[in-house]
């Protein structure tokens, strides 16, 4: 497969008369891009704004973000979910870099979703306040969902995607700024230069846990908790082929944007050729039952031996339940001679001792970890708010709580608020973005 991503560097967003893309400046007409947004009946209102990194701006709660983006080909930027089913990974795509579309509920907060701070101390919790955002704030008639702890947010989420699929329109017929380039031979073509470094695999373990349907990644439209193991070409995550679902503690969830610019898969790509050869990516689910998780881990051993692994990444969405799967999958790996690397967060309370997952194993002895979900922030007030902040702790988001007999609420009289690391939206950055560092004590 060939994927070209042609970028284009927004360096401002504007509202305007007409939806274009001009010299860095994305310019949105917002009466139009509401009237895509509210194709949906379900959508019962709705509006946008900008935040710009450092504006003193606070989200929540936040359900998704997503990449703008446009197939030059023609087709869905999401294969299987906006249009029909098509072949990722492969053609040209054209892309809005150093923005995205972030979706907030006006209410109906929960268990999934979570919060973004533009400036201040909590900015540095989430990647998204480094880009210059486009906000589409909205409610729902979905009122089943409204009591839920766990919510689908469909309407909402298929909102922000039409959005970005409307905004990516405008870069379709141009040229772009630069652009990235991603090839991958087949297995057996590939040359001895290559076939003389190490075989090294990528293993992601996409949110997959729920039975019932709609709240799970999707994979072409198709709901993880329903596949098997499957090896993937690189390209395809790049390029659409794996949507984020909703299920899931706010901090250790994979946006959409996150899976269309896996800083971790873009990361083996430059190393391809040089230190390794960059075999693709094996595609694994989260599983509730342990012999689920136990053949889902044989799954992947057997897939990286025929495929002549020597090493292998595993990353988890998630944490709790999804630890057996993690560890499992390292020992098979293991196990089978292949030497791995696990990439996750910790939850090991705010005090920081408890076990940091649920499952371990001696044999997953080469672990990064990418923080403690249950780390407490004290975060000042914001001027302006995006969305509802009393969600936070009403509504059981992650991370949050309405009252603590030692800490108070999480939100305070004065708009501060005191929470878990858990509530950032996308905060440990499993995909690749995260700066954190370890300290010893």
């Amino acid at each position: 497969m060939k994927l070209e991503l042609g970028n284009f560097h927004v360096r401002e967003i504007q509202f305007g008369p007409l939806t274009e893309y001009k010299d860095g400046v994305l310019t949105v007409n917002k009466a139009e891009a509401l009237e895509v947004v509210k194709q949906d009946d379900h959508i019962t209102k709705a509006e946008l704004y900008i935040a710009n990194p450092g504006d003193k701006i606070r989200m929540t709660p936040v359900k998704e973000a997503m990449e703008p983006r446009c197939r030059v080909q023609g087709g869905p930027v999401w294969p299987g979910v906006t249009g029909g089913i098509i072949q990722a990974g492969d053609g040209v795509t054209h892309c809005l870099k150093e923005m995205s579309v972030i979706v907030v509920g006006s209410h109906m907060g929960g268990f999934q979703d979570g919060l973004i701070d533009m400036s201040g101390e909590g900015a540095k919790y989430t990647y998204y306040s480094q880009l210059r955002n486009l906000v589409l704030v909205a409610d729902t008639d979905e009122d089943f969902e409204r009591e839920e702890q766990q919510k689908k947010n469909h309407a909402l989420r298929w909102a922000g995607m039409r959005l970005a699929e409307y905004l990516g329109q405008t870069v379709k017929d141009k040229s772009p700024e630069d652009t990235d380039v991603y090839e991958t031979k087949p297995l057996l073509n590939r040359d001895e230069k290559e076939n003389k470094l190490p075989r090294v695999a990528i293993v992601l373990q996409p949110q997959s846990q729920m039975e019932e349907m709609g709240y799970n990644d999707l994979v072409y439209g198709w709901d993880c908790n329903h596949m098997v193991p499957t090896f993937m070409d690189p390209c395809e995550i790049l390029d659409g082929a794996v949507i984020s679902g909703s299920f899931m503690p706010s901090s250790s969830k994979w946006s959409t944007y996150d899976f269309q610019n896996f800083p971790m898969i873009r990361r083996l790509f430059e190393e391809h050729g040089k230190s390794i050869n960059f075999v693709g990516v094996i595609l694994s689910n989260l599983n509730v039952a342990l012999e689920q998780k136990e053949r889902s881990a044989l799954f992947v051993a057997q897939i990286a031996k025929n495929l002549g692994v020597d090493a292998a990444i595993v990353a988890e969405e998630g944490y709790g339940n999804p630890d057996a799967d993690f560890i499992g999958c390292i020992v098979a790996l293991e196990d089978a001679g292949v030497k791995t690397i696990g990439l996750t967060n910790e939850a090991t309370g705010r005090d920081g001792a408890s076990q940091p997952l649920v499952a371990l194993d001696e044999k997953a002895d080469a672990i990064v970890s990418c923080g403690n979900v249950s780390d407490l922030i004290e975060l000042p007030a914001m001027e302006t708010v995006l969305g509802e902040l009393e969600s936070l702790a009403r509504d059981g988001n992650s991370g949050g709580w309405w009252d603590d007999e030692i800490l108070g609420p999480s939100v305070r009289e004065d708009g501060s608020i005191i929470l878990e690391n858990n509530a950032m939206f996308c905060g440990d950055q499993v995909v690749g973005w995260s700066t954190k560092t370890m300290a010893e004590f």
